[in-house]
């Protein structure tokens, strides 16, 4: 069993971030670890507060994982502060961390900005440059490449933009304001296009997050990028399919809508 590493922060109510990342690994057969940067309290209906670790313990974190069990792949989530950042940065390179997928969290479903201009000038600089993947959202992209994204068309000269400027893979997701469920694969002066079904189901909680472990799981199980991407496509479909419906809100997939056996039941 491949080990897979999340560097995301705690949901509280299981439906994104690390609770999130680690659901869809086991489910997708690989042997889930974490490194956690922040505790939030949250539900469905939204974030009521957030307390970051200290840098010094994220380290001590990451040691100890990279020191023992050496991860195959490695996601990024949500990581809001300078320190972080460079801390992560620091620690991939020194262990020369492979497969990295970075899920470039910025933007909330409502609009509203995550993390300050500051962080995400550090995010470029540091965790972009060592991507192996980078998988913004329509909003995200347009903060990154700094411009805007209205057809199908500006996503491809989007992704284009990205992926040239810090030399890695981009999928561009769609399902804001572009297109219903298709998104871009861009690398190597190429692109694809994965068409997604539309599934009418409100409970999107924490489908970004989802998509990028699904992603890093199978590029540590030895799936090329192409099929890497296909498949966690199509688990997120799945799960999103298997039409579980929790909270008063936005509530989480069913994860582990594949997982069968005696214990399950």
């Amino acid at each position: 069993m491949k080990p897979v590493l999340t560097i995301a922060g705690s949901d509280s109510s299981g439906g994104a971030g690390i609770q999130a990342d680690i659901k869809t690994m086991i489910t997708n057969g690989v042997y889930a670890m974490s490194a956690i940067t922040a505790l939030t309290a949250q539900n469905t209906i939204g974030v009521t507060s957030v307390m970051e670790v200290t840098p010094e313990f994220l380290e001590d974190q990451l040691d100890n994982i990279f020191t023992d069990i050496y991860p195959e792949a490695t996601k990024i989530g949500m990581v809001s502060s300078t320190s972080l950042i460079k801390v992560i940065a620091s620690k991939l390179k020194e262990y020369g961390a492979k497969n990295i997928v970075v899920d470039p969290v910025m933007v909330a479903t409502s609009g509203a900005k995550l993390i300050s201009d500051d962080a995400i000038d550090t995010l470029k600089r540091e965790l972009f440059t060592i991507a192996s993947i980078l998988t913004p959202n329509i909003p995200e992209a347009e903060i990154i490449c700094e411009r805007k994204i209205e057809t199908e068309e500006d996503m491809i000269e989007a992704a284009k933009i990205i992926s040239e400027k810090y030399n890695c893979a981009v999928l561009c997701k769609g399902g804001h304001q572009v297109n219903d469920a298709n998104d871009l694969l861009y690398y190597n002066g190429k692109y694809q296009w994965f068409y997604g079904k539309r599934i009418n189901n409100p409970n999107t909680h924490g489908t970004g997050c989802t998509l990028s472990s699904a992603i890093a799981s199978n590029l540590a199980k030895g799936y090329d990028l192409n099929t890497a991407v296909d498949k966690g496509k199509n688990y997120i479909s799945d799960a999103l399919a298997a039409m579980l419906n929790l909270g008063k809100g936005s509530g989480p997939i069913n994860h582990g809508f594949d997982i069968t056996g005696k214990y399950a039941e």
